[in-house]
């Protein structure tokens, strides 16, 4: 079985962090969060990942992974372009997966218990497809599955007004070779895209068995910035943080941190976890950091009070306010206004910003 890693899209729902970097590498506790989709791969078996690229980031992706060898993978990349659907993506990988069967992963997924069951059943049985579903409480606004108590699909709905279960597709899939047909007969939606929930539905129509997996464990599609600092919040609590770095004598450092073997906690510095910090990064004095916030690499606080935030890197924050629930992007530079006049808030703001003030 072979994997296919979706990483196109324009990920214009976390602009303006998007603007200078694809969306599969904003970190999450700070590590991209396509490296948390290799990883769920690997650990259910599959080496052999083909990651999907679209017109944006493609330089920056590849540069991280490289061919895969440092995650245990091997890795081969192939040009989507424009993002016209997931099925389109799908299809984009034929001669990659060959005549085996395949698990579609979307990037920007992460998932507390991985993917082994899912493709444990799906390789237990006769399948056309697997998915991956979770209960919802609004199922009114994803693709919903009507399942057999056996688990077998009956029936996929795209958004639907009366929705016949809370079994939401969370964009997770494991295909036989017979999807590649499939695709090729698929009409555009609305959308103008090739949607993978009329693959499956056509599947089933054909008369292929299609085989669920109801995840229990927490999911989150990672596409808008509260989305990121729930899912940093979720692996936090549920990772094993090592400190290898350097804590000053007077600094007070309390729970779980995570503290690269580089990375300072000075001395009347307050670090409550769970919390990350990244290499190269200095928690100066007079800071409080935690709990639930990642600091990324090459980062200097001093005299803020942070809390539930991402940092994502290269950034000197030196202002004695406090930043909460905040996702801040590469190169942010916050500084004090304390003794400047007129007395106001000094700022430059990008595209599609968002503040609280």
């Amino acid at each position: 079985m072979k994997g296919v890693l979706l990483s196109g899209g324009t990920g214009s729902r976390l602009r303006p962090i998007t603007h200078t970097g694809p969306k599969q590498l904003v970190p999450v506790a700070n590590k991209p969060v396509l490296e948390y989709a290799i990883e769920d791969l690997k650990d259910a078996g599959v080496t052999e990942i083909g990651i999907i690229l679209g017109n944006k980031g493609r330089e920056e992706i590849q540069e991280l992974l490289g061919d895969g060898s440092a995650y245990g993978v091997e890795i081969t990349y192939i040009i989507q372009g424009n993002p016209l659907g997931l099925a389109h993506a799908a299809g984009c990988a034929r001669d990659f997966v060959g005549d085996d069967d395949f698990v579609m992963y979307l990037g920007d997924n992460i998932l507390k218990q991985g993917i082994a069951d899912l493709v444990e059943s799906f390789q237990a049985g006769d399948y056309g497809a697997g998915i991956a579903l979770q209960e919802v409480d609004t199922p009114e606004q994803f693709g919903i599955a009507d399942v057999d108590d056996d688990g077998t699909v009956t029936q996929l709905i795209e958004k639907p007004d009366e929705p016949p279960t809370n079994l939401a597709l969370i964009g997770i899939y494991v295909f036989s070779n017979d999807v590649f047909d499939v695709i090729e007969r698929l009409e555009p939606s609305w959308r103008g895209e090739l949607e993978i929930t009329d693959a499956i539905q056509m599947l089933l129509d054909d008369g292929h068995a299609i085989d669920s997996h109801v995840v229990h464990g927490w999911w989150k599609d990672t596409g808008k910035p509260k989305d990121i600092l729930e899912a940093n919040r979720l692996v936090l609590e549920d990772d094993h943080l090592d400190q290898d770095g350097r804590v000053g004598p007077d600094a007070t450092v309390e729970g779980r941190v995570a503290l690269h073997e580089t990375a300072v906690i000075e001395d009347g510095a307050v670090v409550r976890g769970p919390v990350s910090i990244a290499e190269n990064t200095v928690i100066g004095p007079g800071t409080y950091v935690g709990p639930y916030t990642s600091v990324g690499a090459n980062s200097s606080l001093e005299g803020v009070h942070m809390e539930n935030s991402v940092v994502i890197g290269d950034s000197t924050i030196e202002t004695s306010g406090m930043i909460v629930d905040s996702l801040l992007g590469r190169g942010a530079n916050i500084g004090r206004a304390d003794d400047e006049l007129p007395e106001g808030r000094r700022l430059v703001v990008g595209e599609n910003s968002q503040l609280k003030l």
